[in-house]
Protein backbone atom coordinates (compact mmCIF):
# COMPACT_ATOMS: atom_id res chain seq x y z
CA UNK A 1 0.00 0.00 0.00
CA UNK A 2 1.36 3.40 -0.54
CA UNK A 3 1.11 6.05 1.92
CA UNK A 4 0.79 9.54 1.56
CA UNK A 5 3.67 10.66 3.78
CA UNK A 6 4.15 14.47 2.73
CA UNK A 7 3.37 16.37 6.06
CA UNK A 8 2.90 20.05 6.29
CA UNK A 9 5.04 21.87 8.77
CA UNK A 10 4.65 25.60 10.03
CA UNK A 11 6.04 27.03 6.74
CA UNK A 12 3.10 25.19 4.16
CA UNK A 13 3.37 27.40 1.59
CA UNK A 14 7.18 28.07 1.25
CA UNK A 15 10.06 25.55 0.51
CA UNK A 16 13.82 25.71 -0.75
CA UNK A 17 14.85 25.92 -4.19
CA UNK A 18 16.58 22.11 -3.61
CA UNK A 19 13.20 21.39 -2.47
CA UNK A 20 10.91 22.46 -5.76
CA UNK A 21 13.29 21.08 -7.74
CA UNK A 22 12.48 17.58 -6.21
CA UNK A 23 8.83 18.34 -6.51
CA UNK A 24 8.76 19.35 -9.58
CA UNK A 25 9.26 16.09 -12.29
CA UNK A 26 6.34 14.61 -9.92
CA UNK A 27 4.08 17.55 -9.89
CA UNK A 28 4.32 18.46 -13.65
CA UNK A 29 3.46 14.60 -14.25
CA UNK A 30 0.39 15.11 -12.08
CA UNK A 31 -0.51 18.09 -13.85
CA UNK A 32 -0.13 16.33 -17.13
CA UNK A 33 -2.33 13.76 -16.20
CA UNK A 34 -4.99 16.31 -14.88
CA UNK A 35 -5.18 17.77 -18.38
CA UNK A 36 -5.23 14.90 -20.17
CA UNK A 37 -8.52 14.10 -18.27
CA UNK A 38 -9.70 17.28 -18.60
CA UNK A 39 -9.44 17.25 -22.05
CA UNK A 40 -11.50 13.62 -22.24
CA UNK A 41 -14.03 15.33 -20.31
CA UNK A 42 -14.67 18.21 -23.22
CA UNK A 43 -14.01 15.38 -25.70
CA UNK A 44 -17.35 13.50 -23.47
CA UNK A 45 -19.23 17.13 -23.86
CA UNK A 46 -18.43 17.38 -27.60
CA UNK A 47 -19.37 14.05 -28.79
CA UNK A 48 -22.66 13.22 -26.36
CA UNK A 49 -23.73 16.82 -25.02
CA UNK A 50 -22.59 16.11 -21.33
CA UNK A 51 -20.15 15.03 -19.30
CA UNK A 52 -20.55 11.39 -17.89
CA UNK A 53 -17.05 10.77 -16.10
CA UNK A 54 -16.16 14.32 -14.26
CA UNK A 55 -12.73 15.68 -14.70
CA UNK A 56 -11.61 14.64 -11.32
CA UNK A 57 -12.60 10.35 -11.83
CA UNK A 58 -11.26 10.41 -15.30
CA UNK A 59 -7.91 11.67 -13.80
CA UNK A 60 -7.18 9.21 -11.01
CA UNK A 61 -8.43 6.47 -13.37
CA UNK A 62 -5.54 8.22 -15.94
CA UNK A 63 -3.14 8.14 -13.04
CA UNK A 64 -3.93 4.61 -12.17
CA UNK A 65 -3.81 3.26 -15.86
CA UNK A 66 -0.63 5.16 -16.28
CA UNK A 67 0.96 3.25 -13.11
CA UNK A 68 0.54 0.09 -14.28
CA UNK A 69 1.76 0.61 -17.45
CA UNK A 70 4.67 2.36 -16.09
CA UNK A 71 6.13 2.61 -12.41
CA UNK A 72 7.60 6.28 -11.71
CA UNK A 73 11.02 6.23 -10.34
CA UNK A 74 11.91 7.81 -7.00
CA UNK A 75 12.78 10.94 -8.42
CA UNK A 76 8.73 11.53 -9.90
CA UNK A 77 7.51 10.51 -5.88
CA UNK A 78 8.28 13.59 -3.78
CA UNK A 79 6.40 15.62 -5.87
CA UNK A 80 3.85 12.93 -6.46
CA UNK A 81 3.37 12.86 -3.18
CA UNK A 82 3.39 17.06 -2.27
CA UNK A 83 0.62 16.84 -5.28
CA UNK A 84 -1.98 14.26 -3.71
CA UNK A 85 -2.25 15.97 -0.34
CA UNK A 86 -0.82 19.92 -0.64
CA UNK A 87 -2.53 20.27 -3.34
CA UNK A 88 -5.95 18.27 -2.23
CA UNK A 89 -5.38 20.49 1.52
CA UNK A 90 -5.47 24.01 -0.48
CA UNK A 91 -8.54 22.85 -2.53
CA UNK A 92 -10.49 21.76 0.73
CA UNK A 93 -9.77 25.87 1.97
CA UNK A 94 -11.37 27.11 -1.25
CA UNK A 95 -14.15 25.09 -0.49
CA UNK A 96 -15.09 27.27 1.89
CA UNK A 97 -15.90 29.85 0.26
CA UNK A 98 -18.88 28.65 -1.67
CA UNK A 99 -20.69 28.48 1.91
CA UNK A 100 -21.96 31.31 3.51
CA UNK A 101 -24.18 31.97 6.93
CA UNK A 102 -26.73 33.82 5.38
CA UNK A 103 -27.40 30.97 2.25
CA UNK A 104 -27.76 28.59 4.93
CA UNK A 105 -30.31 30.66 7.36
CA UNK A 106 -32.31 30.60 4.38
CA UNK A 107 -33.90 27.49 4.37
CA UNK A 108 -34.81 27.51 8.37
CA UNK A 109 -33.28 25.73 11.78
CA UNK A 110 -35.69 22.98 11.39
CA UNK A 111 -33.84 21.80 8.13
CA UNK A 112 -30.66 22.89 8.66
CA UNK A 113 -30.82 20.83 12.30
CA UNK A 114 -32.47 17.54 9.94
CA UNK A 115 -29.63 17.68 7.88
CA UNK A 116 -27.08 17.84 9.94
CA UNK A 117 -28.91 14.79 11.77
CA UNK A 118 -29.00 12.87 8.62
CA UNK A 119 -25.48 13.40 8.08
CA UNK A 120 -24.69 12.21 11.24
CA UNK A 121 -26.79 9.14 11.02
CA UNK A 122 -26.03 8.39 7.26
CA UNK A 123 -22.22 8.28 8.50
CA UNK A 124 -23.08 6.16 11.32
CA UNK A 125 -24.93 3.23 9.72
CA UNK A 126 -23.05 3.70 6.28
CA UNK A 127 -19.50 3.02 8.50
CA UNK A 128 -21.18 0.05 10.18
CA UNK A 129 -22.30 -1.35 7.04
CA UNK A 130 -19.06 -0.86 5.41
CA UNK A 131 -17.71 -2.63 7.80
CA UNK A 132 -19.95 -5.96 8.02
CA UNK A 133 -19.16 -5.27 4.12
CA UNK A 134 -15.23 -6.38 5.45
CA UNK A 135 -14.27 -3.20 4.64
CA UNK A 136 -11.01 -1.96 6.98
CA UNK A 137 -12.10 1.07 9.05
CA UNK A 138 -10.00 3.83 6.59
CA UNK A 139 -12.24 2.55 3.74
CA UNK A 140 -15.42 2.27 5.66
CA UNK A 141 -14.72 5.69 7.12
CA UNK A 142 -14.08 7.29 2.96
CA UNK A 143 -17.45 5.35 1.69
CA UNK A 144 -19.34 6.44 5.05
CA UNK A 145 -18.49 10.25 4.59
CA UNK A 146 -18.40 10.20 0.46
CA UNK A 147 -22.18 8.83 0.54
CA UNK A 148 -22.79 11.14 3.36
CA UNK A 149 -21.59 14.59 2.78
CA UNK A 150 -20.28 15.38 -1.17
CA UNK A 151 -19.18 12.12 -2.85
CA UNK A 152 -15.48 12.94 -4.16
CA UNK A 153 -14.74 15.78 -2.30
CA UNK A 154 -16.13 14.32 0.95
CA UNK A 155 -13.40 11.48 0.19
CA UNK A 156 -10.54 13.61 -0.88
CA UNK A 157 -11.00 15.74 2.43
CA UNK A 158 -11.21 12.86 5.37
CA UNK A 159 -7.87 11.07 3.03
CA UNK A 160 -5.54 12.76 4.75
CA UNK A 161 -7.13 13.39 7.91
CA UNK A 162 -7.33 9.32 8.93
CA UNK A 163 -4.28 8.14 6.82
CA UNK A 164 -5.59 6.52 3.87
CA UNK A 165 -3.07 5.21 1.40
CA UNK A 166 -3.49 5.48 -2.38
CA UNK A 167 -5.53 2.35 -3.07
CA UNK A 168 -8.24 2.86 -0.21
CA UNK A 169 -8.59 6.20 -2.20
CA UNK A 170 -8.82 5.54 -6.00
CA UNK A 171 -11.46 2.66 -4.57
CA UNK A 172 -13.90 4.60 -2.63
CA UNK A 173 -13.88 7.25 -5.35
CA UNK A 174 -13.79 4.67 -8.17
CA UNK A 175 -17.26 3.46 -6.92
CA UNK A 176 -18.86 6.32 -5.51
CA UNK A 177 -18.26 8.21 -8.89
CA UNK A 178 -20.19 5.72 -11.01
CA UNK A 179 -22.65 5.22 -8.61
CA UNK A 180 -22.90 9.28 -8.58
CA UNK A 181 -24.08 9.24 -12.28
CA UNK A 182 -26.53 6.08 -11.78
CA UNK A 183 -28.43 8.44 -8.85
CA UNK A 184 -28.17 11.68 -11.48
CA UNK A 185 -29.91 9.37 -14.20
CA UNK A 186 -32.19 7.24 -11.52
CA UNK A 187 -33.01 9.62 -9.32
CA UNK A 188 -35.98 12.07 -11.62
CA UNK A 189 -38.04 8.25 -11.89
CA UNK A 190 -37.95 7.88 -8.07
CA UNK A 191 -39.21 11.47 -8.05
CA UNK A 192 -41.81 11.05 -10.41
CA UNK A 193 -42.78 7.17 -8.92
CA UNK A 194 -43.34 9.28 -5.84
CA UNK A 195 -45.63 12.01 -7.12
CA UNK A 196 -43.06 14.45 -5.41
CA UNK A 197 -43.36 18.03 -5.88
CA UNK A 198 -40.58 20.44 -7.25
CA UNK A 199 -39.54 21.83 -4.16
CA UNK A 200 -39.60 18.33 -2.28
CA UNK A 201 -37.94 16.52 -4.79
CA UNK A 202 -34.97 19.12 -5.04
CA UNK A 203 -34.70 18.76 -1.32
CA UNK A 204 -34.68 14.64 -1.37
CA UNK A 205 -31.90 15.50 -4.17
CA UNK A 206 -29.74 17.45 -2.33
CA UNK A 207 -30.00 15.14 0.36
CA UNK A 208 -28.94 11.96 -1.83
CA UNK A 209 -27.18 13.56 -5.01
CA UNK A 210 -23.32 13.67 -3.98
CA UNK A 211 -21.55 16.85 -5.98
CA UNK A 212 -23.28 20.25 -6.55
CA UNK A 213 -23.03 19.93 -9.95
CA UNK A 214 -25.18 16.36 -10.50
CA UNK A 215 -27.73 17.62 -7.91
CA UNK A 216 -28.12 20.59 -10.47
CA UNK A 217 -28.62 17.85 -13.17
CA UNK A 218 -30.72 15.80 -11.13
CA UNK A 219 -33.10 18.52 -10.40
CA UNK A 220 -33.42 20.25 -13.47
CA UNK A 221 -35.91 17.73 -14.92
CA UNK A 222 -38.38 19.34 -12.09
CA UNK A 223 -37.64 22.95 -12.86
CA UNK A 224 -36.24 26.04 -11.34
CA UNK A 225 -37.64 25.56 -7.53
CA UNK A 226 -36.41 22.33 -7.23
CA UNK A 227 -32.58 23.09 -8.20
CA UNK A 228 -32.70 26.04 -5.76
CA UNK A 229 -33.74 23.95 -2.78
CA UNK A 230 -32.16 20.93 -3.93
CA UNK A 231 -28.72 23.49 -4.21
CA UNK A 232 -29.24 24.75 -0.69
CA UNK A 233 -29.46 21.58 1.25
CA UNK A 234 -26.30 20.61 -0.60
CA UNK A 235 -24.55 23.39 0.65
CA UNK A 236 -25.91 22.46 4.29
CA UNK A 237 -24.49 19.27 3.58
CA UNK A 238 -20.89 20.39 2.23
CA UNK A 239 -20.85 22.96 5.51
CA UNK A 240 -21.08 19.47 7.65
CA UNK A 241 -17.70 18.30 5.91
CA UNK A 242 -15.50 21.16 8.55
CA UNK A 243 -17.53 19.49 12.17
CA UNK A 244 -16.81 15.86 10.76
CA UNK A 245 -13.30 16.21 9.69
CA UNK A 246 -12.79 17.96 12.74
CA UNK A 247 -14.05 14.54 14.98
CA UNK A 248 -12.21 12.56 12.76
CA UNK A 249 -8.75 14.32 14.34
CA UNK A 250 -9.89 13.77 17.46
CA UNK A 251 -10.51 10.35 16.77
CA UNK A 252 -7.09 9.99 14.80
CA UNK A 253 -4.71 12.05 16.99
CA UNK A 254 -1.29 10.65 15.34
CA UNK A 255 -2.53 11.82 12.14
CA UNK A 256 -4.12 14.59 12.62
CA UNK A 257 -1.15 16.01 14.75
CA UNK A 258 0.94 16.37 11.97
CA UNK A 259 -1.15 18.39 9.57
CA UNK A 260 -2.07 20.69 12.66
CA UNK A 261 -2.11 24.48 12.20
CA UNK A 262 0.10 26.45 14.43
CA UNK A 263 -1.41 27.70 17.78
CA UNK A 264 -3.84 25.65 17.78
CA UNK A 265 -2.49 23.06 20.89
CA UNK A 266 -2.59 19.96 17.74
CA UNK A 267 -6.23 19.56 17.56
CA UNK A 268 -7.51 21.15 14.22
CA UNK A 269 -5.82 20.13 11.05
CA UNK A 270 -4.70 23.53 9.34
CA UNK A 271 -6.64 23.08 6.41
CA UNK A 272 -9.93 22.62 8.22
CA UNK A 273 -9.09 25.87 10.27
CA UNK A 274 -8.72 27.70 6.66
CA UNK A 275 -12.10 26.08 5.34
CA UNK A 276 -13.63 27.69 8.09
CA UNK A 277 -11.86 30.91 7.97
CA UNK A 278 -13.00 30.68 4.84
CA UNK A 279 -16.78 30.26 5.41
CA UNK A 280 -16.30 33.02 8.09
CA UNK A 281 -14.99 35.57 5.13
CA UNK A 282 -17.43 34.72 3.09
CA UNK A 283 -20.42 35.44 5.61
CA UNK A 284 -18.69 38.44 6.69
CA UNK A 285 -18.86 39.48 2.86
CA UNK A 286 -15.09 40.19 2.94
CA UNK A 287 -14.22 38.04 0.10
CA UNK A 288 -15.77 40.18 -3.34
CA UNK A 289 -18.19 38.78 -5.84
CA UNK A 290 -15.71 37.91 -8.60
CA UNK A 291 -13.43 36.10 -6.94
CA UNK A 292 -15.79 33.56 -5.63
CA UNK A 293 -16.19 31.82 -8.70
CA UNK A 294 -11.93 31.70 -9.51
CA UNK A 295 -11.94 30.43 -5.69
CA UNK A 296 -14.54 27.07 -6.86
CA UNK A 297 -12.49 26.99 -10.07
CA UNK A 298 -8.52 26.81 -8.50
CA UNK A 299 -10.20 24.82 -5.69
CA UNK A 300 -11.56 21.79 -8.56
CA UNK A 301 -8.06 22.37 -10.79
CA UNK A 302 -6.46 21.35 -7.62
CA UNK A 303 -8.67 18.92 -6.51
CA UNK A 304 -8.20 16.96 -10.11
CA UNK A 305 -4.09 17.52 -10.14
CA UNK A 306 -4.59 15.94 -6.74
CA UNK A 307 -6.60 13.03 -7.83
CA UNK A 308 -4.34 12.46 -11.30
CA UNK A 309 -1.19 11.87 -8.35
CA UNK A 310 -3.61 9.69 -6.38
CA UNK A 311 -4.05 7.51 -9.03
CA UNK A 312 0.02 7.83 -9.86
CA UNK A 313 0.60 6.34 -6.55
CA UNK A 314 -2.69 3.34 -6.71
CA UNK A 315 -1.90 -0.04 -7.25
CA UNK A 316 -5.19 -0.86 -9.65
CA UNK A 317 -4.64 -4.97 -8.06
CA UNK A 318 -5.23 -3.84 -4.74
CA UNK A 319 -8.30 -1.84 -6.25
CA UNK A 320 -9.91 -4.97 -7.82
CA UNK A 321 -8.88 -6.93 -4.80
CA UNK A 322 -11.77 -4.94 -2.67
CA UNK A 323 -13.81 -4.35 -5.38
CA UNK A 324 -16.76 -6.22 -4.91
CA UNK A 325 -16.72 -5.62 -0.96
CA UNK A 326 -16.32 -1.54 -2.16
CA UNK A 327 -19.39 -1.29 -4.57
CA UNK A 328 -21.51 -3.56 -2.31
CA UNK A 329 -20.75 -1.18 0.70
CA UNK A 330 -21.39 1.70 -1.99
CA UNK A 331 -24.53 0.79 -3.26
CA UNK A 332 -26.14 -0.22 0.58
CA UNK A 333 -24.40 3.10 2.25
CA UNK A 334 -26.64 5.03 -0.64
CA UNK A 335 -29.42 3.40 -0.26
CA UNK A 336 -29.66 3.91 3.74
CA UNK A 337 -28.87 7.43 2.81
CA UNK A 338 -32.38 7.40 0.53
CA UNK A 339 -34.81 5.84 3.57
CA UNK A 340 -33.17 8.15 5.74
CA UNK A 341 -34.33 11.43 3.20
CA UNK A 342 -37.15 10.12 2.79
CA UNK A 343 -37.99 9.80 6.06
CA UNK A 344 -36.45 12.94 7.07
CA UNK A 345 -38.31 15.06 4.32
CA UNK A 346 -41.76 13.35 5.84
CA UNK A 347 -41.33 14.12 9.48
CA UNK A 348 -40.52 17.90 8.15
CA UNK A 349 -43.86 17.29 6.27
CA UNK A 350 -42.50 19.35 2.87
Amino acid sequence: MNRLILRPSSDHFWMPPKAAREIRPGLLLSLFVALAAVGLASLQRDLTGGVWLEPLVLAILLGAGVRTAWTPDARFMTGVSFSAKMLLEIAVVLLGASVSASTLSSLGPPMIAGVFALVAMAIAVGFGLARLMGLNPRMALLVACGNAICGNSAIAAVAPVIDADGDEVATSISFTAVLGVVVVLALPLLGVLLAMNPTRYGIFAGLTVYAVPQVLAAAAPFGAKAIQAGTLVKLVRVLMLGPVILLLSLLFPSQARSATAPGLGKLLPWFIVGFLLMIAARSLNLIPGPALPVFGAVSSALTVVSMAALGLQTDLKAVSRAGGRAAGAVVLSLAALMLLSLTLIRLLDL
